[in-house]
């Protein structure tokens, strides 16, 4: 099973909030999940973003790829970096 970090779209119409998920691959962007890592509301200002590291860290370990905007929503919190200094 191929899992990856990534965002699922929530929120009204023209109105995006975004939950930061672990997905098998196959399936949907809005479907089914393995589990919610935290979520990113770009609509407020500044954006908001929280992760709980613990459980991003653990699935990192694990294998997960993030989506490229998952990543880079990662990198900002400093949890890429947390990673790569365990993972030496």
């Amino acid at each position: 099973m191929a899992t990856r970090i990534r965002l699922r779209r929530m929120g009204a119409k023209k109105s995006p909030f975004y939950r930061l998920v672990v997905a098998d691959s196959r399936y949907p962007r809005d479907g089914r999940f393995i589990e919610e890592l935290g979520y990113y509301n770009p609509s407020t200002t500044p954006a908001t973003v929280k992760i709980d590291e613990e459980k991003a860290l653990k699935w990192l370990a694990s294998g997960a790829k993030p989506s490229d905007t998952a990543r880079s929503l990662l990198q900002k919190q400093g949890i890429m970096a947390r990673f790569a200094e365990i993972r030496k």
